[in-house]
């Protein structure tokens, strides 16, 4: 199946999407940051991003578009995965470059529904 990082400082919300993921044949990798993640993306070049937003440092509307706009990690589809829902939120994310936009909580056939729609 695919490989997949997740972008998030809460290790609640980590673990219960790393499980889900791993439940389907999913390989993951984690970050606990915005700067973690990009570095690990392009290092790792994973499959799919799954990018929190709210995260210290580097947040992830930065984070993913960094990735989107690097010539060596464009490729990769990010999925912002985020408890904010405000419109201006998800617009400002595919503004940024997200392929995809989902509020927490996620539930499990919805986030493999997404992931499967960007894989293919």
């Amino acid at each position: 199946m695919a490989r997949i990082l997740i972008v998030d400082d809460s290790p609640t919300e980590t673990l219960a999407f790393k499980q889900m993921l791993e439940r389907n044949g999913h390989e993951v990798l984690t970050a606990e940051s915005g700067a973690d993640g990009v570095a690990l993306a392009r290092q790792e070049l994973p499959d799919v991003v799954l990018m929190d937003i709210v995260m210290p440092g580097l947040n992830g509307f930065q984070a993913t578009r960094q990735l989107t706009r690097g010539s060596d990690t464009a490729h990769i589809p990010v999925i912002i995965v985020t408890t904010k829902d405000q419109e201006t939120d998800k617009v400002w994310g595919k503004r940024q470059g997200a392929v995809g936009y989902l509020v927490k909580p996620v539930d499990e056939d919805t986030l493999l529904s997404e992931i499967n729609a960007v894989l293919n």
